[in-house]
């Protein structure tokens, strides 16, 4: 059961301001816990082999690189496997009837850029890093947690929705932007509305604790 509730601010950037805002892409992708247990998620195709598939996939690539008389068919092999992770992740996948015709698919793309560079290593290989050791019980808390974030902001979307139209325009403009931004931004509000910044904050803080009340109900439901 769930104890307590994260800060205002937290839920409003995961969620409210989610349809406001859209983060700014890395220029270079780092593979995450997360990403990987999303990988080996999306290998099995529904069911929970342990990461065994993902293993039977890594060596199926290596001797597909092999065949091929590459000459680092390891580092192909991870190479492959890391970008279809950034696939994954990047197109929200979770299923797909065959995972390994698109990890052979990308294989091949892999293979043909070797061919174009006769000493090929990958410009990411040396960056990035290996995926994690396979822990069948990290995999299943980072899912468990997983789960309970998507239950709180799908329970803070629709506590917000109940909200008044116009509390909840203050509570997302309220929270919105960094630093700088943020205070421009409650400056504004709170001329738009002819209140002190000080009404406001009151304001903003009474919505907010009704958010919270709101959320936290919902999340022990």
């Amino acid at each position: 059961m769930v104890t307590a509730f994260p800060q205002i601010n937290f839920v409003v950037d995961e969620a409210l301001n989610q349809q406001i805002a859209t983060a700014r892409k890395q220029e270079r992708w780092t593979p995450t816990a997360n990403a990987f247990a999303r990988l080996l998620k999306w290998l099995d195709s529904g069911t929970d082999s342990q990461g065994q598939r993902y293993e039977e996939m890594r060596d199926r690539l290596v001797a597909f690189f092999d065949r091929k008389n590459c000459a680092s068919p390891d580092e192909l092999a991870d190479e492959t496997l890391n970008r279809v992770m950034k696939w994954v992740e990047e197109h929200d996948r979770d299923y797909d009837e065959e995972p390994a015709k698109i990890c052979y698919n990308t294989a091949r793309f892999v293979f043909h850029e070797s061919l174009r560079k006769p000493n090929y290593v990958s410009e990411d290989i040396s960056d990035l890093p290996k995926p994690p050791a396979i822990d069948p019980r990290k995999i299943a808390a980072l899912e468990e947690e997983e789960q309970g974030k998507e239950k709180r902001l799908t329970c803070l979307q629709g506590c917000s929705q109940k909200l008044p139209a116009d509390d909840r325009d203050l509570i997302v403009r309220y929270y919105y932007g960094e630093q700088r931004v943020k205070l421009d931004n409650r400056k504004a509000l709170a001329a738009e509305r002819g209140m002190t910044a000080n009404a406001l904050s009151i304001k903003a803080c009474r919505i907010r604790d009704k958010l919270r009340d709101c959320v936290t109900k919902c999340v022990c439901e």
